[in-house]
């Protein structure tokens, strides 16, 4: 039986100490390979052009170019997937981080296996939100009106990665959703009052590897990337008032 390939990561952060203690985090997970590191978003663009990460750990505030833009960059072009790292709790930072693409959002402050189950949540398709970040998420699309950005459904570490492409047409989500199984359109409401696959299982009475089965199905016959996509959508479409979320 083969060995799995390790999680390949790049860190960027313009602070060579904040680099070095991730880097030095990460490099005890037998699993995981720090493959590069940059001080500013320009340069990590570079980077991770030529080194192909699974992940790439990113900062918001750098000089040349911030997180944000190389976020942006990075997921356009189909060069891996991103979790912005910050040390400040704002709003703006979060939408904005989403907007470009990332897949995750933590502070720098969480802890060490946050962090590592972040990576490995991540890498595996799946985005990182916690249902009150998910909900923050909610209000502000949905007072915005801001779209989903439907792109091609995601199938795990490595494949399926899509730049977020905007909001997609309501036809398009319509038809979509219209091919839910019953059970499915009930994972997908749950999605969007923010639950996790672990409380939708003890809501529905069901196995949480079945909720992540149909939870993959949502997402692949909506043609979203991630969950957050799907649970914007659950709004969008009016399935579930902000209210109830």
């Amino acid at each position: 039986m083969s060995t799995p390939e390790p999680l390949r990561v790049v860190i960027v952060d313009d602070q060579h100490l904040v680099r070095s203690a991730f880097a030095l985090m990460l490099s005890v997970e037998p699993d995981i390979d720090v493959v590069g590191e940059a001080a500013d978003g320009a340069a990590a663009v570079e980077l991770v052009r030529s080194r192909r990460p699974d992940v790439v750990l990113m900062d918001v505030q750098m000089p040349v170019m911030d997180g944000i833009e190389a976020t942006r960059r990075i997921v356009a072009d189909d060069l891996g997937r991103v979790v912005i790292l910050t040390t400040f709790d704002r709003d703006d930072y979060l939408f904005d981080a989403l907007d470009a693409g990332a897949s995750g959002f933590l502070l720098k402050n969480a802890e060490p296996e946050q962090l590592v189950e972040a990576l490995r949540t991540v890498a595996e398709g799946h985005a990182l939100l916690a249902p009150e970040v998910t909900r923050r998420v909610i209000e502000q699309m949905t007072s915005t009106g801001r779209g989903t950005g439907a792109t091609a459904p995601t199938g795990g570490r490595g494949a399926g990665r899509a730049a977020t492409a905007g909001p997609a047409p309501a036809a398009r989500h319509t038809e979509g959703l219209g091919r839910l199984t019953d059970r499915e359109r009930e994972v997908l409401v749950l999605m969007g009052r923010g639950l996790s696959n672990a409380e939708i299982a003890r809501e529905l009475f069901l196995g949480e590897a079945t909720v992540k089965t149909h939870v993959s199905n949502c997402l692949a016959k909506l043609h979203l990337r991630d969950r957050v996509q799907a649970v914007v959508l659950a709004y969008e479409a009016g399935l579930i008032l902000p209210s109830e979320g």
